[in-house]
């Protein structure tokens, strides 16, 4: 082998060595994961808006004061009336001259808040039993709707007396009355709690309708105003579909505001059931289909 050749031999084998040491660029591994991101995923449920609404915004405080306000501002013209009766003629069985004067309330989202009750069922992924509504009537803790306490206590510094006609069960009536004095509401008689089951004389009592109750206190009084969150709190309805419900109220629209005073109650309701047919047996999912199909678009 010549000079020349050798020579390009050596450089081959020194080129080749030097390759076999340099050390490489890293290289970026291309099984690294990618960052997972990951969304805090709550379970919707049908009431949490609504309980948020009642519990923290102040279009909920002064829709409930206002209704309140207006009540007391045409309590004065009713008992300077003697004609002036909130109940429907065919409750009214008893002439009212010389009656002493009565106010009709509901309890539950009318005077009382049990918003915190239905905040536990959502917390708790639960829906209403009459178990954990016992529990939460005896703890006595339900505060007063906004606006109720004054227009109360003014109706009774009037001397008229207010009856709460409920559909609180009879073993909850003692709760009941304690919660309604601790908030501040006047009650000199336990008679003045009208719960579920109050067998009134001569009446028959469809269900957990009122219009016995109110027919009882009619018997006695003359009945100014009536208070509720529910169209059954001052009529009686026989139907209870959305038709049916308009029906009941139809022939008294001029009293709204004026006799009879509605509490915004998105919560709960019988206008609930009447979107399903008042069929509570239904499995959750058939009966939410048909309140999405109750939607208009």
């Amino acid at each position: 082998m010549n000079q020349t050749r050798l020579f390009i031999a050596c450089s081959l084998v020194l080129i080749l060595s030097a390759c076999t040491t340099m050390p490489t660029k890293p290289q970026v591994a291309n099984d690294t994961p990618a960052p997972v991101v990951t969304e805090n995923k709550i379970a919707a449920h049908d009431n949490l808006n609504a309980v948020l609404w009642m519990q923290t915004s102040v279009e909920y405080k002064l829709l409930a004061g206002q209704t309140w306000r207006s009540g007391l501002v045409q309590l004065d013209r009713a008992i300077k009336n003697p004609a002036w009766d909130a109940l429907t003629p065919d409750e009214r069985e008893k002439p009212m001259k010389g009656l002493p004067m009565a106010v009709i309330v509901d309890i539950d989202e009318t005077v009382l808040d049990n918003s915190p009750y239905q905040a536990r069922l959502i917390r708790d992924g639960a829906s209403y039993d009459e178990v954990t509504w016992a529990n939460w009537v005896t703890e006595e803790k339900a505060t007063a709707i906004p606006g109720a306490l004054e227009f109360a206590r003014a109706a009774s510094a009037r001397g008229v007396t207010i009856f709460y006609v409920s559909n609180r069960a009879a073993h909850l009536k003692e709760a009941t009355i304690s919660n309604l004095r601790k908030a501040g509401f006047p009650i000199k008689d336990e008679k003045q709690f009208l719960g579920l089951g109050h067998y009134v004389d001569n009446c028959e009592q469809q269900g957990s309708e009122k219009n016995c109750r109110r027919i009882s206190v009619g018997r006695d009084y003359r009945v100014l105003m009536q208070f509720g969150d529910q169209i059954g709190d001052m009529a009686t309805i026989l139907v209870n579909t959305r038709e049916g419900r308009e029906e009941a109220v139809k022939p008294y629209l001029g009293w709204v505001g004026e006799r009879w005073f509605v509490l915004a109650n998105p919560t709960y309701g019988s206008w609930e059931p009447a979107l399903f047919n008042n069929e509570w047996s239904q499995p959750a999912e058939d009966r939410l289909k048909q309140k999405h199909e109750a939607l208009r678009y």
